[in-house]
């Protein structure tokens, strides 16, 4: 059974928590239960509510959502069922058909998807689908919340009869007005509603000669308000029938009452797990937004919290948009107490109330803001002392209080107890009260119990460095600026940095000088040790993330060039590749230039088919078989390939454009009048021809073994 006082909660602000959960319930029941929320008092109420909450958390990143739960509460309606000859309202007929709709979609969403919700599958199997209750209500009640006509024979008949008698009323009505105003009887508003019904404005000097039942009369008594005699007559027989129809509609409603009294059992297990419903769903949206996760729950006593951050805070600080620094803190048996000195405002008393919170959050079957790899285990009770606890009602100081929490902790301390002390031995003689809390601790370290403490005391520092089981800790500051760093530093006692913060404040030297030398000696040696051993790891701590940054960097560096080493290579092969390509282009081509020249000089066709067969058949026997995929793949990138020397070509060929643009073009030479006999050349070309004939600016050129018809324009003057 766990032990934990209204104090410790006040203490360590669950009840904040809670509040801020109960925002998320959608429904009256599910937020009080939320308010009334307290630790579970064993371990496998823990660890159910714990993984109901994270399967839930589960649904938000799921394709399976989970349906709606959101019901009115119905406690009164389960009450009211219970009394004899009583009959619910519609409303709560609704509400009770609403909660047994809404129950039956879960229990059918949840069998649907027991690989997804196994836990919730088995929450809701606890209930059976009702469709009778849903079924017998919409039978009776429309979905406007109106009595439906066909409830029973006798309201339908009834119903038709007030139908037909209120058309009787409206024609007799329009009769008498019509007649009325013709006679002239009439004021000019002619007529108005009294008491729910149509009546004549009559002028007051005509009111003998209207039939019917005066109502009333106007302020000045100008006119008189009749209901004309034929109309009086339909709405009596109208008024008796709408009094059958209002019995006829309790009797149904009775009769409904008395069949949804059968199943008060029935929705009461709705009711209920549908607020469960709720809770789990509210706890999960809150986890959801802090990031929370469920950590291991180990057997063995041991508390490994990574990246823990106090829930409140990281919510407030999100809302200021400023930074929430998480701690990391380990406890076990062989290192069960820790205790935390340094200066204040350094984050000491948020770190102890940080581990306090979330153990009570896990204790309550709340999901935590930590790294998944955390661990936490279950305390059967937790006691706590922060802040100031001066107690005017029972007239007791600060001090006096805080013993009297003392002897609380010593009856009920034990190897199953987290203790969580602020500010640890304060209020009295610093001595005194130093050597009283000393003897506090080891009875607290005698009993195996864990804690976590903040003190400035010095003797109790000793302490935690002679015993094996506690360990010293410090909250790190800047050595520097002296600004907090808000990291906890396990294995290190911390300064408190008295002077250092007076000087930063602007205390005068001389006056710090005066105060050291009230002081011991040996206590100034060993607080200035303790501070220069802080600094010192601090410079290391700020060293220590140099180094890491200049290893990530160097890493990325490597990463980097390894990728562009492999590029290279790869274009590299690429270009070895369309290099061996164009060889085999070139020998192809001398190849077929050869066997041009021969056939040229021989003229033998069959020679010249049986060589090109030849060397068809050579080029195949060096290629590989490819698949169409393969073939694809060489495509695209000899693709690529070239569509990158093209643009490196076309760079080059721009190149050469801008340096052609540069150099000064020498004037073109005046062209030779060429003449039949003449020896000329083409201008891009070395072989030399003999003009035979020129004919319309067409010269045929001899060169021996051929002849050809050339523009006169493109040949150059050789020799005559």
């Amino acid at each position: 059974m766990i032990k934990i006082s209204k104090k410790t909660l006040q203490d360590l602000e669950y009840e904040s928590v809670i509040e801020q959960i109960s925002e998320h319930n959608v429904t009256s029941l599910g937020k009080t239960k939320i308010l009334n929320t307290v630790p579970f008092s064993n371990r496998k109420e823990v660890n159910r509510s714990l993984n109901l909450t994270n399967e839930f958390v589960t649904s938000f990143e799921n394709e399976n959502r989970i349906p709606n739960h959101g019901f009115e509460d119905i406690t009164k309606e389960l009450k009211l069922i219970k009394i004899e000859n009583n009959y619910l309202e519609i409303n709560g007929f609704r509400k009770i058909a609403s909660c047994c709709i809404i129950s039956n979609i879960l229990i059918k969403f949840f069998k649907k998807h027991k690989e997804y919700y196994p836990l919730l599958n088995s929450l809701s199997s606890t209930n059976e689908i009702n469709t009778i209750i849903p079924d017998a209500i919409n039978n009776v009640i429309d979905k406007h919340g109106e009595i439906r006509n066909n409830a029973s024979d006798l309201l339908y008949t009834t119903r038709k009869s007030i139908q037909s008698v209120r058309t009787k009323v409206n024609s007799s009505f329009n009769s008498a007005l019509s007649t009325y105003n013709s006679a002239e009887y009439l004021d000019d508003i002619r007529e108005t509603v009294m008491e729910n019904r149509r009546v004549l404005a009559v002028k007051s000097m005509h009111r003998r000669k209207v039939k019917g039942s005066i109502l009333g009369s106007s302020r000045t008594g100008s006119i008189v308000y009749i209901e004309p005699e034929t109309t009086y007559q339909h709405q009596r027989e109208l008024n008796n029938l709408e009094f059958e129809e209002t019995e006829e509609i309790k009797r149904i409603l009775l009769e409904l009452t008395s069949l949804i009294s059968a199943y008060s059992n029935h929705l009461s297990k709705c009711q209920f797990f549908l607020t469960e419903m709720d809770v789990i769903y509210a706890k999960a949206k809150y986890a959801n937004s802090i990031q929370a996760v469920l950590p291991k729950i180990t057997e063995t006593q041991e508390i490994f919290l990574v990246n823990a951050y106090h829930p409140l805070l990281l919510v407030s600080n999100r809302k200021e948009k400023t930074k929430t620094y998480p701690q990391t803190i380990t406890m076990t048996t062989k290192s069960r107490i820790i205790v935390i000195s340094g200066p204040n405002a350094g984050g000491k008393s948020i770190t102890l109330k940080t581990v306090g919170l979330l153990q009570l959050m896990v204790q309550s079957g709340m999901l935590i803001p930590v790294h998944e790899s955390s661990k936490v285990c279950l305390f059967d009770s937790i006691l706590s002392d922060i802040g100031d606890n001066q107690s005017i009602e029972n007239h007791l100081s600060t001090y006096s209080y805080r013993l009297k929490q003392m002897n609380n902790f010593l009856k009920k301390c034990n190897k199953h107890t987290l203790f969580l002390i602020d500010e640890f031995g304060t209020g009295s003689d610093p001595e005194l009260g130093g050597a009283l809390a000393e003897a506090f601790l080891e009875v607290f370290y005698e009993r195996e119990a864990f804690g976590i403490i903040t003190t400035h005391y010095g003797n109790l520092k000793l302490l935690a460095n002679e015993l094996p089981f506690i360990q010293n800790a410090n909250m790190l500051f800047d050595e520097k600026t002296l600004l907090p760093l808000y990291k906890l530093m396990i294995g290190q006692a911390g300064s408190s940095f008295t002077f250092e913060v007076a000087q930063k404040n602007g205390i005068p030297f001389s006056l710090i000088n005066r105060s050291k030398k009230k002081i011991e000696s040996g206590k100034i040696r060993f607080d200035k040790t303790i501070s220069k051993l802080q600094k010192e790891r601090s410079k290391l701590e700020k060293t220590e993330r140099a180094l890491k940054q200049n290893e990530i960097k160097k890493g990325l560096e490597a990463d980097k060039l390894e990728t562009t080493n492999l590029k290279a290579k790869k274009k590299l092969q690429s270009y070895q590749e369309l290099f061996d390509s164009n060889q085999r282009l070139i020998y192809l081509g001398q190849k077929i230039t050869k066997l041009s020249d021969n056939y040229f000089n021989n003229k033998r066709k069959r020679e010249l088919m049986n060589e090109l067969f030849k060397l068809v058949q050579i080029e195949n026997s060096k290629r590989q078989k490819l698949s169409l995929k393969q073939k694809k793949n060489l495509q695209k990138q000899e693709d690529l390939l070239k569509k990158e020397v093209e643009k490196k070509v076309e760079i080059i060929r721009k190149e050469k454009k801008k340096k052609l643009k540069q150099t000064p073009v020498a004037p073109p030479k005046p062209k030779r009048t060429l003449a039949v006999g003449d020896s000329v050349r083409l201008e891009d070309g070395k072989t030399v021809g003999t003009i035979d004939k020129i004919e319309k600016n067409k010269a045929v050129v001899n060169y021996g073994l051929f002849t050809t018809s050339v523009n006169v324009n493109r040949l150059e003057y050789v020799s005559k």
